[in-house]
């Protein structure tokens, strides 16, 4: 995610802050990534402390037997991730890249949506470690991901 096409204009929640409409904050997020649009990725909230979203079960999300395919589930987590990395970024940073991503998958998902929360683990200079987890309807964990993003831009 590259910080020119991001969210630059919308601001969004921080500690003591304004709140932009979270419709804004969802056409910057597809504009600087498509394929979030793509695969229906939904975002409820965003601040630097946290990230919510969630995806929807749906028969073109899936693998067999009815079940949410895994790539979609890291997907909403990869995305989600990654929005969350971008909010954290340093001074002088233009972007992110995923570098490293590792998922844990606990059950399958069957029907209903996926929410998921995205919280960073670090933010350093050249790195930020953000771990997003997934829970059904039911709110049982689905899958926990933990990412690496590589900071872009720094001189």
């Amino acid at each position: 995610m590259r910080r020119e096409t991001a969210v630059r204009s919308p601001r969004v929640t921080e500690a003591g802050g304004e709140t932009t409409e979270l419709a804004e904050m969802r056409a910057a997020l597809d504009q600087a990534m498509p394929f979030g649009a793509v695969l229906g990725l939904e975002l409820d909230e965003a601040s630097p402390a946290e990230v919510r979203g969630g995806l929807a079960w749906a028969p073109e999300r899936c693998t067999a037997g009815g079940v949410l395919h895994g790539g979609a589930l890291m997907g909403l987590a990869d995305s989600l991730g990654g929005f969350c990395a971008f909010l954290n970024l340093p001074e002088g940073a233009t972007g992110t890249a995923t570098v490293e991503s590792k998922t844990n998958f606990f059950r399958a998902v069957r029907g209903g949506r996926v929410s998921a929360v995205s919280r960073p683990l670090h933010i350093g200079r050249t790195f930020i470690v953000v771990q997003t987890d997934l829970h059904d309807d039911d709110g049982r964990h689905v899958a926990q991901v933990t990412q690496t993003q590589a900071v872009l831009g720094r001189s």
